[in-house]
């Protein structure tokens, strides 16, 4: 008999830890291990057992446990948050599930299997299950809750990506720790069916495509709550107003599109509306070259899950504005603030309090302590900065955050772009890393990945990464161009960044030293002195540029960057 073989199996394998278990053990040791073993005892242990399975090893906050059958692991673990979120106690799980070969070590168990079960269930939000691919077609037919399709995700140590289902029955913002900022109603949304206008049937599966990969994509977004394929299809074919859908799903927004192929060309139209008024809020037109069709179906979905949710937010925040503060929601304080965000000083203040009002309403709003975070580190290239070292303060808030929502997208942007202007280089990729796994989709986070590679010294990727995230959004705020200006002022392509720098209407007082600098590599010192008194013009009294200059040189991971924006400055006279 082969040992080897002998000694290897497929098995289910559970893997869960307990949230937030470090901060728990630092602030009350002994409540938090009573905490512990009572929730093994009345919810894990038997639940475990009544499903079949061994507990391999617990690992201080974490279970591992082996299971013959798939079908009995998923139950036994959405049992295990069900009744977890029933007793309402501090104990919160996340929990993995996978099917895969083990290899067998007296009672241990160990592999490819063992470790994507971990890997997923890190994955997981705070009262969810994640689930591999494997494990989800093995449910076929037995599936009596609903799983989010997550895409294929690239696991950490796990060489080839794996697609991803997360259940999350139990998590219940009222009461978890949510993603999102709580107590609101989620925007909910349903994609329709793309309606097949190529007169042929065969094209049906083109246009299916579309519409299923943007509702996959969208998923990606916490903050929105997209309605299932099942449901949203039912509709494809019928003649249905879109006021009777909203009514029948419980929806705000619907997307409803077109897919019109004639030769080697095809034309895809996309439409955002307001459900119960049927009013459009955003529409745009795709024209395509049909050469492969797999990487044009790919591009088109990118384009419009990048674009639709910034478009949807911009339609709520209008609505917000049409209330007076005392009937907003969390949610509500949190894009009112998002909307007066423009990387100037005037609006900081009011950003603030409608940020902790928003806390008010919501003490474990992820969101509004990634604000918060955000806004006191970029204070440092304000001129205002907020106190004497802000980021001391914007590490306090995005760690906070990240105890809250670590799955997060904003989150775990934020978290990169705070720790990019702390000068913490390291940090600030493992957290763009992370929201890009978790969603490649968001034109924040692509515009902050091309921030972070152009200061870490890869220009030329940086500017292209940039220019892709820009190409998505032809109405992206002018601010945005700043991103694209400074990698090309590194580059050395100083009339480039110049151009950009003077697109920029009503632009914030730093901008000026930055054409001061750019004028003055290029040895055009009226243009710079004309740029440089325009700064100590607007700037605010006893404001401190070489604090700006030093905190703007710590964004540069290589040295050699830094002092290419210290010689403009000190070419142009603004620092000695």
């Amino acid at each position: 008999m082969n040992t080897e073989t002998s000694n290897r199996r497929l098995s289910a394998i559970l893997a869960a830890d307990v949230v937030g278990f470090s901060s728990m053990m630092a602030k009350d040791e002994s409540a938090t291990m009573e905490s512990l073993k009572k929730h093994r005892k009345i919810v894990l242990d038997p639940l475990i057992e009544a499903h079949g399975g061994r507990i391999v090893k617990l690992m201080g906050d974490g279970v591992l446990v082996e299971f013959s059958s798939v079908v009995a692991a998923v139950q036994s673990a959405i049992a295990i948050q069900q009744n977890t979120a029933a007793e309402d106690g501090p104990i919160q799980l996340r929990i993995g599930v996978n099917l895969g070969d083990v290899i067998i070590d007296g009672s241990d168990i160990y592999g490819d299997g063992v470790n994507v079960a971990a890997r997923l269930e890190s994955l997981a939000s705070t009262g969810a299950v994640c689930i591999s691919d494997i494990v989800y077609q093995s449910l076929t037919g037995k599936r009596d809750m609903e799983f989010k399709d997550l895409g294929e995700q690239q696991l950490k140590n796990i060489d080839r990506p794996v697609r991803v289902w997360q259940w999350l029955g139990a998590a219940d913002p009222s009461r978890a720790k949510s993603s999102f900022p709580g107590e609101h109603k989620r925007p909910s949304i349903a994609v329709l069916a793309f309606t097949n206008m190529s007169g042929d049937p065969e094209q049906e599966y083109f246009s299916d495509g579309i519409s299923e990969d943007i509702i996959t994509e969208l998923c990606r977004f916490d903050e929105l709550f997209v309605i299932a394929r099942n449901s949203s299809f039912s509709y494809k074919g019928k003649s249905t107003k879109i006021q009777k859908i909203a009514e029948d799903l419980g929806i705000d927004y619907v997307v409803e599109g077109s897919v019109r192929r004639s030769g080697q060309r095809v034309r895809i139209t996309v439409q955002l509306i307001e459900a119960t008024s049927g009013s459009h809020i955003w529409a745009e037109r795709y024209d395509r070259e049909l050469e492969d069709i797999f990487n044009l179906q790919d591009e088109i979905t990118k384009s419009i899950v990048t674009v639709l949710p910034l478009r949807l937010s911009q339609a709520l925040i209008e609505v917000s504005n049409q209330k007076s503060q005392g009937n907003l929601s969390a949610y509500e304080y949190v894009l009112r603030a998002r909307w007066l965000e423009n990387h100037t000083s005037h609006n900081v203040p009011e950003m603030l309090d409608l940020l902790d009002k928003a806390l008010e309403l919501d003490p474990e709003s992820a969101h509004a302590y990634s604000m918060i975070a955000f806004i006191h580190a970029y204070s440092v290239f304000t001129f205002s900065p907020i106190g004497e070292d802000p980021t001391i303060t914007a590490v306090e808030k995005i760690e906070k955050a990240l105890e809250l929502a670590e799955n997060d997208h904003f989150v775990q942007t934020s978290a990169g772009h705070v720790y990019l202007i702390c000068g913490q280089h390291d940090l600030a990729k493992i957290h763009i890393d992370r929201s890009l796994t978790i969603n490649p989709n968001d034109l924040w986070l692509l515009l902050n990945h091309g921030i972070y590679t152009n200061y870490c010294g890869d220009h030329e990727r940086g500017i292209q990464i940039i220019k892709n995230a820009l190409a998505h959004d032809p109405l992206a705020p002018d601010h945005w161009l700043e991103a694209l200006a400074e990698a090309t002022y590194v580059l050395g392509t100083y009339d480039d960044a110049i151009e950009l720098y003077l697109r920029w209407k009503n632009p914030p007082v730093h901008m000026y030293t930055h054409l001061a600098a750019c004028h003055a590599q290029l040895g055009n010192m009226d243009k710079a002195q004309e740029a440089a008194a325009l700064f100590e013009k607007e700037r605010p009294p006893e404001s401190d540029f070489t604090f700006y200059a030093n905190s703007h040189a710590r964004l540069c991971k290589h040295p050699e960057d830094a002092e290419h924006w210290l010689e403009g400055y000190r070419k142009a006279g603004l620092i000695d």
